[in-house]
């Protein structure tokens, strides 16, 4: 991410927080401006341009009430209604289905030896990313604060792969995704590593539809352990994938957003953004 990109992400992550905490007050255009220091105009078009729709009907998406919305009465018949098509109907973001392909013990035995492992940088709505991945598919994608804490988290969580930093066709199919707009996305492979709790959970959160959220007990109930919250919540925080397996779209019981291991902020903005999507179609 260049330098401009930087501060202008900044910017609306900013504005997200302000819209967060005066959602309530119903700012004006010039109000939510003032507060990352752009003249209305300026601010409005590169809102816009970033979100696809108005600040002002980006907050609704924001906002706590919205949050508490989509849970009373809709998720449960969204939720099956897309896990019986396969959520690869229309090509759309929230039709997108991750195949996964557990890893075997034998391929990860000393911290995955002879694999080897493709890394490349990216930059994304949300900051800049590092992905990595097998012959089998997407291993890793983290959002990183330079490339070479990046690369590190990368190697500690594979000490013994050989990596090479490349760019592979999972990689391109993978940002592909964080564009706004692109209606023809493949299905992407993951090939991770994980317990059998923890590959369950990660397929659960891939059959919330992007505009949507669950809870930590939604899951559970939806992998047969209800009464799992606090092991739901562990599995999700142990996700090796960002924003493909979307742990963003789980909050907390109350409509709270809740914690994130990239930051809260960054998962308001990508669950505004996905829910600006979703509304925009």
């Amino acid at each position: 991410m260049n330098e401009t990109t930087s501060i202008n992400f900044q910017r609306i992550a900013d504005a997200i927080i302000y819209l967060q905490d005066n959602f309530k007050k119903q700012p004006s255009l010039a109000e939510i401006a003032a507060q990352v220091h752009l003249s209305p105009f300026h601010f409005q078009r590169m809102f816009s341009d970033w979100a696809g729709v108005s600040p002002k009907k980006f907050m609704q998406y924001l906002s706590v009430e919205y949050a508490k919305q989509l849970l009373k009465g809709h998720e449960t018949t969204l939720f099956d209604t897309a896990q019986e098509t396969g959520l690869s109907g229309t090509g759309r973001l929230h039709d997108l289905f991750v195949k996964i392909e557990g890893m075997t013990p034998g391929e990860f035995k000393n911290g995955g030896e002879n694999l080897t492992i493709k890394y490349s940088f990216g930059d994304t709505p949300f900051g800049n990313i590092i992905i990595a991945s097998t012959s089998k598919g997407i291993c890793y994608l983290a959002f990183i604060s330079n490339p070479i804490e990046g690369e590190n988290a990368l190697k500690a969580r594979f000490p013994n792969a050989a990596f090479e930093q490349a760019v592979d066709t999972f990689h391109k199919e993978s940002l592909a995704v964080f564009q706004r707009g692109n209606n023809q996305l493949k299905t992407l492979k993951l090939h991770l590593k994980g317990t059998p709790f923890q590959l369950k959970v990660w397929e659960a959160l891939l059959k919330i539809p992007s505009g949507e959220v669950s809870t930590y007990g939604s899951i559970g109930s939806k992998i047969n352990q209800p009464k799992a919250s606090r092991a739901v919540g562990t599995a999700i925080g142990s996700n090796p994938v960002a924003f493909l397996i979307p742990c963003h779209r789980v909050i907390q019981s109350t409509g709270n957003v809740g914690g994130y291991m990239w930051g809260p902020t960054r998962k308001s903005a990508i669950l505004g953004w996905e829910a600006a999507q979703a509304n925009s179609y």
